[in-house]
């Protein structure tokens, strides 16, 4: 038997990344019931090598769902949306001319490979409770500085040029608009949802030329809470009038997009940059 859909597209709900190519016996009287309905097997590298109590590859679950039910639709904006790394190394550079010191022995690479893990780390921190989303923004520019030996009066000028370059990065992840433009012709209310700094991120749609296709924006900063706290969805949801299940969740994390999204009773669309294309992930939803 075929699959419902060519899973090259990673389409996920809840807890997905893999989609199973061959359905398992007793799921395939079901799978057929339907062309609007997906079968998937809930198993993501990053759940399974998390210390979260999730499913994992010994611990499987079926999951259906009807793809043309949803009025609504939330998309992350940071590697979803917009390209993190050139956003991010366009904003560390200027800041970096701030407070440019000749004598430290890196290189300009080095530095920005460094200050890349440094917030890497905190923010995946962040996404398991360790920190909040505003304290990784006030922890990532001290480390920085502290680990590259500038002095401590480096970390205010940094990370003010940062914040103030990052307003303006814009670079489009492929397909991010077509899929936009696709989606709202479809009749689909879009909403964004994204952990930051409201101001920040709206502009940095805005630049992108992206922002008017959004309803609303829902950012952690405004919302009170971050992604993957089910408040933050709540709080979404409650501000747009929709239930949960009116609405589908878009985004490239594993933790705070899907999970978040399916505690607060979402389904959930998993992007995975490295294998599908936006335009390709969205497919079911506007055939």
């Amino acid at each position: 038997m075929q699959p419902l859909f060519r899973l090259s597209m990673s389409l996920v709900v809840v807890l997905i990344s893999r989609c199973s190519n061959e359905l398992l016996p007793a799921q395939q009287s079901r799978a057929g019931s339907s062309s609007a309905r997906l079968e998937c097997l809930l198993w993501e590298q990053e759940v399974v090598s998390s210390n979260l109590a999730y499913p994992t590859k010994d611990h499987v679950t079926w999951f259906f769902f009807d793809l043309k039910k949803y009025s609504a639709i939330f998309i992350d904006i940071d590697d979803t949306l917009l390209d993190y790394i050139p956003c991010c190394r366009e904003a560390f550079e200027a800041a970096m001319s701030q407070i440019s010191n000749d004598q430290c022995p890196m290189s300009n690479e080095e530095q920005f490979q460094l200050f890349f893990e440094i917030s890497g780390r905190l923010f995946s921190e962040a996404k398991h409770g360790l920190h909040t989303v505003a304290e990784v923004m006030e922890l990532y520019p001290k480390e920085f500085i502290a680990t590259i030996g500038y002095p401590e009066s480096a970390v205010d000028p940094f990370k003010h040029a940062f914040r103030a370059a990052w307003g303006t990065t814009h670079t489009l992840v492929p397909g991010a608009e077509q899929m936009l433009q696709t989606l709202q012709a479809k009749g689909y209310r879009l909403f964004a949802a994204s952990n930051s700094f409201g101001h920040l991120q709206r502009s940095r749609l805005e630049h992108a030329g992206i922002l008017h296709y959004f309803e609303d924006t829902y950012i952690s900063m405004d919302i009170g809470y971050d992604k993957p706290d089910i408040r933050f969805y709540q709080e979404a949801l409650k501000r747009c009038g929709l239930q949960p299940s009116e609405v589908l969740m878009i985004g490239d994390s594993m933790t705070t997009d899907v999970l978040g999204a399916q505690a607060a009773g979402m389904d959930a669309l998993f992007f995975d940059r490295q294998k599908d294309s936006l335009l390709e992930i969205v497919k079911p939803l506007i055939c």
